[in-house]
């Protein structure tokens, strides 16, 4: 399990409570961020959009911003998948982590998010990927498990996305074998809908076989 405290970035700029506005622009266009947290010692007050700090009196503190401060943050205890909620949420360049006296630890970048769900989803490893698109009905997790494994496979991984106005749902499937026509087959063959999938396909190995085949001929 990776906790937010495992990920931490503590040379994240911040600015103080009583900096002027001019000061604070001038450091987001350093850094080159969108959002910078407010602190007041150690304390956490919030962050400041760019936009908000323009429209501002350039010698104006930025406590009489307040008004205008966004609160995305995480625990230094909380699991990493957190961050990332918040991040979606708020739409921030990177999510401030507090300890649990609301005092400032560090950030997470997006960076490192990304890459800790790329390593969560196991996009790196082995395997071939298949998407369903089926109704909440229609979901019946032994089954398609059963399905995959009659084709000697295994799901490693499962992820589902919904679409609250059609009411149906993609589910994402990562599974062990690199060739899985079989199992893309299978599934077809039971009325599921397969809108992808990736893998060493042996039919359209066959298929490019007969193309370089046809494009010789043509070339005599």
């Amino acid at each position: 399990m990776t906790y937010c405290s495992q990920l931490l970035n503590v040379n994240a700029n911040t600015v103080d409570i009583h900096d002027r506005v001019s000061f604070v622009l001038e450091s987001m266009g350093k850094s080159h961020i969108n959002f910078i947290p407010v602190l007041n010692g150690l304390e956490y007050m919030g962050m400041i959009s760019e936009a908000d700090l323009l429209d501002a009196d350039a010698n104006a503190e930025v406590i009489s911003l307040v008004r205008y401060f966004i609160k995305p943050y995480v625990r230094a205890g909380d699991h990493f998948l957190l961050a990332l909620k918040a991040r979606a949420r708020f739409h921030v360049d990177y999510v401030p982590v507090l300890n649990e006296k609301n005092e400032w630890e560090g950030v997470i970048g997006m960076e490192t998010l990304l890459d800790k769900t790329t390593s969560l989803i196991g996009i790196e490893g082995t395997g071939s990927m298949l998407v369903l698109e089926l109704s909440k009905q229609d979901f019946a997790l032994g089954e398609i498990n059963r399905l995959v494994e009659s084709n000697d496979g295994i799901i490693l991984q499962m992820n589902t996305i919904q679409d609250q106005l059609t009411e149906t749902m993609q589910l994402i499937l990562r599974i062990n074998k690199e060739e899985i026509s079989d199992i893309v087959a299978t599934f077809q063959r039971h009325e599921y809908r397969v809108i992808y999938y990736y893998g060493e396909e042996s039919y359209s190995n066959a298929l490019q076989s007969n193309l370089d085949h046809l494009l010789n001929y043509l070339n005599i």
